[in-house]
């Protein structure tokens, strides 16, 4: 199977999130949760699964936020919402589906916080 290549923007996103996703409870949290809010999205799109679709979507986030309860950090999404794709090609590695080939080039962690202000601050203008 061909792998999705990530630039090195979005391999420094992946490297973030990693560092943000520490502890285990954490990441036992997010392995339930991130499957459960995926599969929200197809069986809502049923008439007859939309409650079992939010049922899944409200119980994959309590998951989530548990996690970032243990881990003492906010959810990545909070400062990147590109994190939300992250999350799931971080739990596909860590269910061991390995789709993506990450960048030698990474931005360091510095350039990366640089550039999410300068996208938070066009965000901002546009609204």
């Amino acid at each position: 199977m061909k792998k999705l290549k990530l630039n090195p923007e979005w391999t420094a996103l992946m490297n973030s999130y990693r560092d943000d996703h520490q502890d285990p409870r954490n990441q036992l949290c997010h392995r339930i949760g991130i499957p459960m809010i995926a599969a929200s999205f197809p069986v809502g799109m049923t008439i007859v699964g939309l409650p079992l679709a939010a049922g899944l979507f409200t119980v994959g986030w309590g998951f989530q936020f548990a996690g970032h309860y243990f881990e003492g950090k906010p959810p990545s999404f909070v400062s990147d919402k590109r994190s939300l794709v992250i999350g799931l090609l971080w739990w596909s590695q860590k269910v061991g589906l390995n789709l993506i080939e990450e960048s030698e080039e990474a931005p360091s962690a510095a350039e990366m916080s640089v550039a999410r202000a300068g996208s938070a601050q066009a965000s901002a203008a546009a609204n």
